[in-house]
């Protein structure tokens, strides 16, 4: 099922959604009629996140989001990423109680959505407002970024489209206990991993890159915590940063290492991706011994921030691989 009247700016831009009154007329129409039916009716906290794949796209997603933004996460079971996004995007879900709903798809069960869509790396998250789509971010993003998003985006369903969510019964669905699915026991590092998210979102970069240490230490292939410590690491380099005398200081020393490395980090937190590979691989051809190896190291690093499957770091490494041998 194609996806039907959808703006795909490109850009995330949520205040500027195309086509905004006639959407906003067909979001009201929409729910006019689904009072005049009853209603909907108070939702089960389980329907907060629900598995969505082509066919049930038209109802699940289009339909819903007349009523409610409708979140999307493009993930596969490959993508190493998703196994933090896809947790933390379900937690947030069930923590703003009704003013969004997740919707997941697996890309490989449904390669028409992922195209209809212009998908080039995964994991990557979208919004239909009113049946409106918005591209919200691709590849990892820090949690503090995601609520400031989601925060944009429900306004942006209020007031130009008078969504205000559903409601959420913790009763409803329960079912007998017989019956309700037992609890998934927690892991033996989540008290930890959820220690260094709460650290990384308060801006204590050093406790949060402690906390996510700790974790490795015991499993060093922990992915979670790869991944939070390169994002901790990252962040904690550039938040005492001067940004316009790191980018003179660049400028002047083109193959200088550590110029180039703390230009690269600010590239990268500014949403630059390939100009962060881009610098730190010519500096690598530029550089030697040691230099040669620390700016590799750096790279690598940066690799982690954004996940090894998304196709700008599977392009860097290739060119990597060049300059190397």
């Amino acid at each position: 099922m194609q996806p039907r009247n959808m703006s795909m700016s490109g850009v995330v831009d949520l205040a500027a959604v195309k086509a905004a009154g006639d959407a906003k007329a067909k979001a009201e129409q929409a729910r006019a009629e689904s009072a005049r039916q009853g209603g909907a009716g108070a939702v089960s906290p389980a329907s907060l996140v629900i598995d969505v794949d082509e066919a049930g796209f038209e109802t699940d997603v289009l339909q819903r989001s007349t009523e409610v933004p409708v979140v999307i996460d493009f993930w596969a079971e490959w993508c190493e990423p998703r196994k933090q996004l896809g947790p933390l995007l379900e937690r947030l879900a069930a923590e703003y109680n009704g003013r969004f709903v997740l919707a997941k798809v697996d890309v490989d069960a449904n390669q028409m959505l992922m195209q209809q869509f212009g998908i080039q790396g995964i994991p990557a998250v979208f919004a239909v407002v009113a049946g409106q789509a918005l591209p919200l971010f691709q590849g990892a993003a820090p949690e503090s970024q995601i609520r400031q998003t989601l925060d944009q985006l429900i306004q942006v369903g209020e007031e130009r489209f008078g969504l205000t969510g559903i409601t959420v019964d913790p009763d409803a669905g329960a079912g007998d206990a017989e019956t309700a699915p037992a609890e998934v026991p927690a892991g033996p590092y989540d008290a930890q991993l959820e220690a260094a998210a709460l650290a990384l979102d308060a801006n204590d970069f050093a406790g949060a890159v402690q906390a996510y240490r700790s974790v490795l230490a015991d499993d060093p292939a922990n992915t979670e915590a790869k991944l939070g410590l390169a994002q901790a690491e990252l962040l904690g380099r550039v938040a005492g940063m001067d940004p316009q005398q790191v980018r003179k200081e660049a400028a002047e020393n083109p193959a200088e290492p550590v110029a180039q490395m703390a230009a690269a980090d600010l590239d990268l937190v500014g949403g630059h991706v390939e100009d962060a590979f881009g610098r730190l691989v010519e500096t690598v051809r530029r550089n030697f011994g040691d230099d040669r190896d620390s700016v590799r190291v750096r790279l690598l690093e940066l690799f982690e921030v954004i996940g090894p499957d998304d196709p700008r770091v599977v392009a860097a490494r290739t060119a990597l691989a060049r300059v190397l041998f």
